[in-house]
């Protein structure tokens, strides 16, 4: 079963730096398009990035307006993994990362409906 796994997440000052990692099991998802969300308590899981494959050597991304500037997600499709550096972090970053994916970009690429795949997701926190 084709599995996605995160990692990176920890403790950060305001300010500071962290790249997340998502591995996934099987070549099949160097195609598919690769997405971070985010979800802190009581709150729903919201859409952070996404990237889209185009071709070998490009694709396209998204990100969500309160990281655009800040956040790059990027790929690499010989290691199988998603990559999400995170700058200037804030406290309201806050949050346990989800990795997802699908066997299509949707247009809805927002919407966390619009993925099957999930990872366990991995905690980051943002100290003030």
């Amino acid at each position: 079963q084709a599995q996605l796994v995160e990692s990176g997440g920890g403790l950060v000052p305001a300010g500071g730096s962290l790249t997340l990692s998502c591995a996934a099991s099987t070549r099949t998802f160097s195609t598919y398009p690769m997405a971070w969300f985010r979800q802190s308590p009581g709150n729903e899981r919201h859409f952070v990035a996404v990237i889209k494959f185009i071709t070998w050597s490009s694709s396209t991304t998204f990100y969500a307006d309160s990281v655009k500037g800040r956040f790059t997600i990027s790929r690499d499709n010989a290691k199988n993994t998603v990559y999400l550096q995170m700058n200037s972090l804030k406290p309201e970053d806050t949050a346990v990362y989800y990795c997802a994916s699908d066997d299509y970009f949707s247009a809805t690429y927002q919407s966390k409906n619009a993925y099957r795949y999930w990872g366990q997701g991995t905690q980051v926190t943002v100290s003030s």
